[in-house]
């Protein structure tokens, strides 16, 4: 089983890592079976319904990335230092991983192919909303935030200029615009 569990998950990260390079569209199977170094019956093996179950998976591994790239600030907002951190974080990283970032597969590429991918992007967008309006209520009670504030509406606002951001970063390959929407944000959050 474990040996059958990284056979999978060798799969899926060589299908991401394609589809992070080259785009859903260009990404074929025997692409995803060269990098894996796995054959198509390996393939058909764990993803008996071909490519939409491999993008799905694909979608949740991404999904998971998204989180594990903003720890251990996302869950720790609570203070106008651990906003900043939490910025300075996802700037750099997106930043560093350009356009091969995990948010930019899901956004700009997997969700548009897979109803099934579109919900796990869902999924995601609602749970980090959650965190960050946690984080912002948090704030709000310590009295760094702005009480009159709305706390899901500007996590929306802040979820929506994240991706933003990141659709600017992926047509351009600057991060100025992700910085300076996250910078606006945080601003009218902390005032």
């Amino acid at each position: 089983m474990r040996k059958g569990a990284a056979t999978r998950l060798r799969i899926v990260e060589a299908a991401a890592a394609e589809i992070r390079e080259r785009g859903t569209n260009a990404t074929t199977l025997d692409d995803v079976c060269r990098r894996s170094a796995t054959g198509k019956g390996q393939m058909f093996y764990y993803f008996p319904e071909g490519r939409e179950q491999l993008l799905l998976a694909v979608a949740e591994l991404e999904a998971e990335r998204v989180f594990e790239d903003q720890q251990p600030y996302l869950n720790e907002l609570t203070s106008r230092a651990a906003w900043e951190a939490w910025r300075d974080l996802i700037v750099k990283r997106y930043r560093d991983q350009g356009l091969y970032c995990p948010l930019g597969v899901l956004i700009a590429d997997v969700g548009r192919y897979s109803p099934a991918a579109q919900a796990v992007s869902a999924q995601l967008v609602r749970r980090w909303q959650e965190c960050v309006r946690a984080g912002i209520e948090a704030t709000q009670a310590t009295g760094e935030a702005n009480p009159a504030l709305d706390a899901d509406r500007t996590a929306a606002a802040v979820i929506a200029t994240i991706q933003g951001g990141v659709t600017v970063l992926l047509s351009t390959g600057s991060a100025e615009h992700l910085e300076a929407g996250l910078n606006l944000c945080l601003d009218h959050l902390l005032s």
